[in-house]
């Protein structure tokens, strides 16, 4: 496997990924990454975003397997998003998940003082491993989310 940025031909592949992830959960819903503007081209939107990447893991035969990707946070000075943090079902259960986070996190240290999450509480293997990393569950979420159906956040100083 591979971490590598995000390129314009790895759009479709996590997209889909993205999708059939939510849909699995039932979470094609409005107020989740489901209906994001940016998520046909993310390559793109986080190129041409300030301190922000997207990362995606590849099978040694090039396939894109999931990705994660951290950008600014609203108008919060220092604070930083973990975004789109997918993987592939068949490639779950491997430590890819937290090789991605171990990437996304190395960057953010580089230009954040905090990293911000937004989960869903019946993601309980994604929200353990957000714990094992060092993040604190938050009452609320941070002014100026964007994915309302979202009822679990996380913080992390970095």
């Amino acid at each position: 496997m591979e971490i590598r940025e995000i390129e314009e031909k790895d759009n479709p592949a996590i997209e889909s990924i993205i999708k059939r992830s939510l849909e699995s959960f039932g979470l094609d819903i409005p107020g989740t990454a489901y209906f994001d503007p940016q998520l046909s081209n993310l390559a793109g939107y986080y190129k041409g975003l300030a301190d922000s990447k997207y990362w995606v893991v590849t099978s040694k035969h090039g396939e894109v397997m999931g990705g994660v990707g951290i950008a600014p946070f609203g108008n919060h000075a220092g604070v930083c998003e973990l975004q789109k943090l997918y993987v592939k079902p068949e490639a779950q259960g491997q430590g890819l998940s937290k090789q991605l986070m171990n990437t996304a996190l190395g960057f953010a240290k580089e230009h954040y003082t905090h990293c911000y999450l937004e989960t869903m509480e019946k993601l309980r293997v994604a929200n353990r491993l957000y714990e094992r990393l060092g993040f604190r569950k938050l009452d609320r979420p941070l002014d100026g989310s964007e994915h309302g159906t979202m009822d679990t956040w996380y913080m992390k100083e970095l």
